[in-house]
C-alpha cells in the first residue's frame, strides 16, 4: 500500500475543483491511502468521500501562519511516512512542505500554474487570447506524473448517497414548478454583476409563475441584500446565513439551474450535477477555471478586447466603467436561464 499526501490549502472554489479528481484517483487505487491537507473549514466539502481518503486541517491563520509553523507541520507529517507528495497548490507554504519531504528522499509532484501564460492572457490589448489547459486537467496531470493512472468516474457528491428528501422539504418545502438558485456575489468586484441589474433579473424571473427562486450568499452585507430582495417578492427565498454548507449543497442538488458568477457556488453546483448559467466579467473561462463537467455554452460574457484583465477578478478596471458587466442586459441573462429550463412550463 502506497501513501500519498495531497496539498491544496485554498481557495474554496479551487479546493472544490480538486474533489472530482481526488475521488476518481482514490477509487482507481483502492489499495492506496490518500491524505488531503487543506484548511479546516474546507474539509466539510469532502462529503461521501472514498474510504481511503483522509483529511488533515492546516490553520494558515493560526499555528501554521508563520514559516516555522509550516516547517513544524511538515516535520509532523513526515512521521506519517508518505511515499509521495502531490502538490496541487504550488505556493510558498506547499513548496516548503514539499522541500521537507524532498530532503527525506520523498518525491514531490507539483501543479503547473501556467503563470506566464496567465500573464499573457490578462495583458492589456492588443492581444490574442487562447484557452489555457483547464485546472482540473492540470490536477489530473500531477497525479499521472506521480504514477497514479485513472479514469474520471466522479459524477456527483450524492451519486451513491441520495439526499434526504425530508431535509430538502424542511428547507424549501414541496417542489412545484422550477427551482432556480441565484448566487449573485463573488469575492472580488470584477466578478460581480451590478446589484441593480441583478435585482432586475430577480424581478423578471420571479414574475414567471412557474419559477421559485432561492438566493445564496454569505452572512453580513450579502445576507442583508438577499433578505431585502426576498422580502419584497413572494416566490423568492433567501437562504443566506441559515444553513450549513452541506445543507446548501443538498438544496443546490435539487435545483433545475443555478445562476451565479465566476465563484465558488459555480463549483458547488458542478459537484452535485446541477446545470449552471454563469456570468463572467473581468475573468474568463479561458483561464482554465471553468467548472468540472459543465458546458461552456452556459457562460454569459461580453466580447471586449480588454477581457480578461484579471485571473481572479481582483484588479481595477482599465476602462473605469466595468463594461464587461454593465453591458450584459438582464433580459439576456433571463433568456438564457429560461432556455436552460426548457423554455416551457413544467
Amino acid at each position: 500500500m502506497a501513501k500519498t499526501l495531497i496539498i491544496r490549502l485554498s481557495a474554496i472554489g479551487d479546493v472544490a475543483m480538486t474533489i472530482p479528481i481526488i475521488y476518481s484517483v482514490a477509487r482507481a487505487h483502492p489499495e492506496d491511502a490518500f491524505t488531503v491537507l487543506t484548511q479546516p473549514f474546507l474539509t466539510t466539502l469532502f462529503i461521501h468521500r472514498p474510504e481511503n481518503v483522509a483529511l488533515v486541517g492546516v490553520d494558515t491563520k493560526g499555528a501554521e501562519h508563520s514559516l516555522w509553523g509550516v516547517v513544524r507541520l511538515a516535520l509532523r507529517l513526515a512521521h506519517e511516512r508518505f511515499d509521495r507528495v502531490v502538490d496541487l497548490h504550488n505556493v510558498i507554504r506547499s513548496r516548503v512542505i514539499g522541500l521537507v519531504f524532498q530532503l527525506r528522499g520523498v518525491p514531490v509532484y507539483r501543479l503547473d500554474k501556467m503563470r506566464r501564460e496567465r500573464r499573457a492572457l490578462t495583458a492589456r490589448p492588443p492581444k490574442t487570447i487562447r484557452p489555457l489547459r483547464p485546472v482540473t486537467e492540470r490536477y489530473a496531470d500531477v497525479f499521472r506524473a506521480a504514477g497514479l493512472s485513472f479514469s474520471r468516474t466522479f459524477v456527483s457528491l450524492f451519486a451513491a448517497h441520495p439526499v434526504d428528501e425530508a431535509v430538502i422539504s424542511e428547507m424549501a418545502g414541496e417542489k412545484t414548478g422550477h427551482w432556480v438558485g441565484v448566487a449573485p456575489f463573488a469575492r472580488h468586484v470584477g466578478k460581480i454583476y451590478p446589484p441593480a441589474q441583478m435585482e432586475r433579473v430577480i424581478d423578471l424571473l420571479s414574475g414567471r409563475g412557474e419559477i421559485t427562486l432561492f438566493l445564496f450568499g454569505g452572512k453580513g452585507d450579502e445576507q442583508a441584500v438577499l433578505d431585502r430582495w426576498a422580502a419584497a417578492r413572494p416566490r423568492v427565498r433567501s437562504m443566506a446565513g441559515r444553513y450549513t454548507l452541506n445543507q446548501e449543497l443538498a438544496l443546490i442538488s435539487r435545483l433545475d439551474v443555478l445562476l451565479c458568477m465566476d465563484s465558488a457556488n459555480m463549483h458547488f453546483a458542478a459537484l452535485v450535477g446541477t446545470p449552471v448559467v454563469s456570468v463572467w466579467g473581468a475573468t474568463h473561462p479561458f483561464a482554465g477555471f471553468y467548472p468540472y463537467g459543465l458546458s461552456p455554452e452556459d457562460a454569459i460574457q461580453e466580447d471586449l478586447d480588454c477581457r480578461p484583465c484579471s485571473t481572479f477578478g481582483d484588479k481595477p478596471c482599465h476602462r473605469g466603467d466595468w463594461a464587461c458587466m454593465t453591458r450584459i442586459a438582464p433580459e439576456r441573462i433571463v433568456r438564457r436561464v429560461v432556455e436552460r429550463l426548457g423554455g416551457v412550463k413544467p
